[in-house]
């Protein structure tokens, strides 16, 4: 019966010693990260502040450009108005010593029509010439009283964002230390990292809103991405980092399923679990501070790599995610972009 019982499940037995092998075989390597440590709530407050802070810059700088361009205004209409003031004074003076019958005893007196004809045109050439000087004093005085108030706008505008940006970076501070993290560190920085290609901005210099609408190239990819993650990704290959990649993934939170977040592995054969060490630890090193260089350039709302965050609130800080390689970001280089 033993016997009959064993030769009908030699069939079944064989299949999964062939599917255990397989498995163990299987390059493990080549597998995405799972969840990378972290919660939905702390990737939710990073993603958050990220983009405040980010927001708050872009009105940051456009206000001091507007209040640069204002303070040109203010002193031209200054000029022009220091310009004119003798001119005024002379129109002034002019109608203060003749007045209105002085000018007209001054046309009665004239001895023949021609002669009378002549004074009349350069009385009315006089008063246009002085009605052209008063208009124009009077723009520059006005000018010059805009540009004051706007000046003042200007500037509590900046007060305004200033007060925000600090507002995010507390805001990102505060996630991390509850996630046990959130300690100032050196980061990673090579003056060496070339420049990236930008991406596309507003007129403003705001970034667009983008979706998840083209394929993603990513070996390890399996749906789409937005335009902008495709720029920082063929950016980073144009810089020479191009070792296994995975960008989008379905998974509980985190810009991964939006298309917004690429990981790149240290080694060259894909995500390992182990911490990456010599060569491999080089190239995460390097990879990190090229994104963070051209986090202006690429949109980043922030980079994680060995147990730091760089958040554009914050700078490089501890992140301790808890767990294998893959939470701590020691096997690759987390991206997020807006």
């Amino acid at each position: 019966m033993a016997a009959t019982l064993l030769r009908r499940l030699q069939p079944v037995l064989a299949i999964l010693a062939a599917l255990a092998v397989l498995l163990v075989a299987a390059p493990a390597a080549r597998a995405e990260p799972d969840e990378e440590g972290g919660t939905k709530t702390l990737r939710s407050a990073l993603e958050s502040a990220a983009k405040g802070h980010i927001e708050a810059k872009n009105k940051l700088e456009n206000s001091k450009k507007r209040q640069k361009q204002l303070t040109v205004t203010l002193a031209q209409s200054k000029q022009k108005t220091s310009e004119l003031q003798g001119r005024v004074s002379e129109v002034a003076n002019r109608a203060y010593r003749q007045g209105r019958f002085n000018t007209m005893t001054l046309l009665l007196n004239a001895t023949s029509p021609d002669t009378f004809m002549e004074r009349a045109l350069r009385l009315d050439q006089m008063a246009q010439i002085d009605g052209k000087v008063l208009t124009g004093y009077r723009e520059a005085l006005e000018t010059t009283e805009r540009a004051k108030q706007a000046i003042d706008l200007e500037v509590k505008e900046q007060q305004k964002q200033v007060t925000v940006m600090a507002k995010k970076k507390q805001q990102a501070e505060q996630a991390l230390a509850i996630a046990g993290g959130g300690a100032a560190r050196s980061g990673f920085i090579n003056a060496n990292s070339p420049l990236a290609k930008p991406a596309p901005r507003n007129s403003d210099g705001s970034w667009p809103r983008e979706s998840c609408s083209v394929s993603d190239p990513s070996p390890g990819g399996s749906g789409c991405i937005t335009p902008r993650t495709l720029n920082a990704y063929q950016q980073a290959r144009a810089a020479g980092f191009k070792r296994y990649t995975g960008c989008f993934s379905q998974r509980s939170s985190g810009e991964h399923p939006k298309g917004r977040a690429c990981d790149f592995s240290a080694a060259s054969g894909g995500f390992e679990n182990v911490n990456a060490s010599g060569g491999d630890r080089i190239y995460g090193d390097n990879l990190a501070a090229y994104l963070v260089k051209n986090a202006s350039r690429l949109g980043v709302l922030y980079v994680i790599w060995y147990r730091q965050i760089w958040h554009p609130g914050t700078g490089w800080r501890g992140y301790s995610g808890s767990g294998g390689p893959n939470a701590t970001h020691t096997n690759h280089v987390h991206l997020s972009v807006i």
